[in-house]
Parts: structure tokens; sequence; C-alpha cells
């Protein structure tokens, strides 16, 4: 399968979700959609990524976008971090990679000295037909919760 690009519609795919369900992305044609990727659940980074999604969760719901975390953790582990960070949106398990190397945000990383493969902080910002508008890469938590929202105003 190649990787999403920008302007091109965004192959469908499957993933376990917390609540035990599934998603697919194409059961959410009609709505926009905020995918972002995250390392690991409940590290400090990620923890105040998925709060800064949780507090602004209001203001996209009233914009027709729904906003799904993945990362390579667990159900189990997702739940956990979902129930005790109160997250009002779904988080999705990608234990296999595949979505992660459908969005290429699987990448070697330095982590005390030592290369490890693992996800790069990325959001995708999908429209109502499925098509990929908007991408940001190596994403800073601090002001990004915000620039994904002023991005989705201006569709």
């Amino acid at each position: 399968m190649a990787n999403v690009t920008l302007g091109k519609k965004v192959p469908d795919f499957e993933l376990p979700s917390t609540g035990d369900k599934t998603f697919r992305l194409s059961d959410h044609l009609g709505e926009r959609l905020v995918l972002y990727f995250y390392p690991k659940d409940s590290t400090p980074g990620c923890t105040t990524e998925g709060q800064n999604f949780r507090d602004s969760h209001r203001k996209f719901r009233a914009r027709n976008t729904r906003v799904f975390g993945i990362s390579r953790d667990s159900l189990r582990s997702h739940e956990n971090f979902k129930a005790k960070q109160e997250f009002p949106f779904d988080l999705l398990s990608d234990a296999d990679e595949k979505v992660c190397r459908l969005f290429d945000v699987i990448q070697e990383k330095n982590m005390y000295g030592r290369k490890v493969l693992g996800i790069v902080r990325s959001t995708f910002l999908i429209d109502e037909e499925g098509v990929l508008r908007r991408e940001w890469r190596g994403v800073k938590v601090n002001g990004h919760v915000e620039e994904v929202l002023e991005a989705i105003k201006s569709l």
C-alpha cells in the first residue's frame, strides 16, 4: 500500500479502537478527521498532547471534526490511558504498524544513544471526502492543537 499524499484520498483502513469498537476510515465519510500519531501512552509529551486535544474537543466537534489518537500500544493500555485522562475521543491500536507505515510516521530515532524505530509525533487532517488536506510532522506539543483548529477553519 502506497503512503498517503496531500490532496489525495487516504486508502481505507481499519484498526481496533477503545470502547470495544473497530475504526474504519470509510465509516467516517461526511465528517472531518484529525488523526494524531503519538509514541507512547502515559508518557509526559503524549499525555500533554492528548489533554490538549481533550480540552479543545468541543471546538473540534463544533466544526464537524472527530479526533482519534493512534499509537502502537495495546488496547488495554489505551483503555487505561483514556480513562485516566478522561479523553472524550477514542484511541486506536496499531500494534502491527500497518497504518503507521501508511502515514510514514515510523522512523529511526535516537533514544539514550541507541537507534530505535519509533513513531514520530504527527497529525493528519482528512476532509469529508477522505482526502488528506494537511499534515504536521515532527510535532511540538505546545500550540499544536490551536494550529490544527486554525487549519480546520480554513477548509
